[in-house]
């Protein structure tokens, strides 16, 4: 049996995730959280089989629930289930994480088919999203040269270095003096969310003031350069599974699925 731990921070949404995976008979709903802190809590104390989680949500958001969850639960397989489909999100969640990545129009068949992956180790994402990993992975193979330990050890490291894909765009507006509010907006997130990042951003970085913490920053580095290191985590696996893409279960159940 399937335990499926749901987290989302829309009590509707969660009744229909709810009612569609306990209409299986492999799966169970064996909790509920309505945020990232929530939702680490009850992923430490249940252990589920695999985490849906939403990224907008107030507090610790999705992206950074997935990182502390992947740490402290590492036999949990975490599937993102948004409403955005972006390449940034897509990337850091995969970097934090993250087994699989799904948009909430998917239909319920196909979802139930990507729970049953990523409850097999399998990534749980869509056609068009794995292709868009392997496209980013193969560009950044071609463009990033092979880097040694002994080199990558030698390299200098950067104060930021320690902070998520997240924080380090939040810094990035600090440095270019937005307050929380005009982030808050930018970026699509609540007021609290920012300013969750940026006490953990002063925390990380030993700093007292917004205005030390900004003059640590540097450019968000690019994908080209960026990525490799997260790809090796997940295309080991990725190359292996991508007959999931193809196979007959879930392009078939795709088209007419309801």
């Amino acid at each position: 049996m399937i335990s499926v731990l749901l987290v989302d921070d829309h009590d509707l949404f969660r009744d229909g995730i709810a009612s569609v995976i306990r209409g299986q008979d492999d799966m169970t709903v064996v909790g509920e959280a309505g945020d990232g802190l929530e939702a680490l809590v009850k992923a430490e104390a249940l252990k589920p089989d695999v985490i849906l989680m939403d990224i907008n949500m107030p507090g610790i958001d999705g992206l950074e629930a997935t990182r502390l969850i992947a740490q402290a639960v590492p036999e949990s397989h975490i599937v993102i289930l948004t409403m955005r489909d972006e390449d940034a999100r897509l990337f850091e969640a995969i970097r934090n994480g993250a087994q699989g990545y799904l948009v909430k129009t998917i239909r319920a068949q196909q979802l139930v088919e990507m729970i049953r992956a990523a409850a097999r180790g399998e990534a749980a994402m869509t056609p068009s999203v794995a292709a868009r990993i392997m496209t980013e992975f193969r560009h950044s193979a071609r463009v990033t040269p092979e880097v040694g330990e002994q080199d990558r050890q030698a390299q200098p490291t950067h104060p930021s270095d320690e902070l998520t894909q997240r924080e380090q765009e939040v810094l990035a507006l600090m440095a270019d003096g937005l307050s929380d509010k005009e982030i808050a907006v930018t970026l699509n997130v609540s007021l609290y969310t920012v300013k969750s990042h940026v006490r953990s951003i002063l925390a990380k970085l030993h700093v007292k003031s917004r205005r030390e913490a900004g003059r640590r920053a540097r450019p968000p580095p690019s994908y080209e350069t960026d990525e490799l290191v997260l790809f090796p985590r997940l295309c080991g696996g990725l190359r292996s599974k991508i007959l999931l893409f193809s196979g007959t279960r879930v392009m078939t159940s795709a088209p007419g699925a309801t």
